[in-house]
């Protein structure tokens, strides 16, 4: 009866160590996904003010054409 008792307990505390291993597997996989979301979260970020910058150059050179036409006439 011992034997088998104890049995029991390994196959419990077996299951109980493969379910906290599942669970840390989906946290760490939860948590590469928040670092992936972020990672391209910053990228949009960087792309929007590099299009802003060029929006803004665009525009001083159009100002600055429309200066120079100005002196020239």
């Amino acid at each position: 009866m011992e034997r088998s008792a104890r049995k029991e307990e390994e196959e419990e505390e077996e299951e109980e160590e493969e379910e906290e291993k599942e669970e840390e597997e989906e946290e760490e996989e939860e948590e590469e996904e928040e670092e992936e979301e972020e990672e391209e979260e910053e990228e949009e970020e960087e792309e929007e003010e590099k299009e802003e910058e060029k929006e803004e150059e665009e525009e001083e050179e159009e100002e600055e054409e429309e200066e120079g036409k100005m002196h020239g006439v």
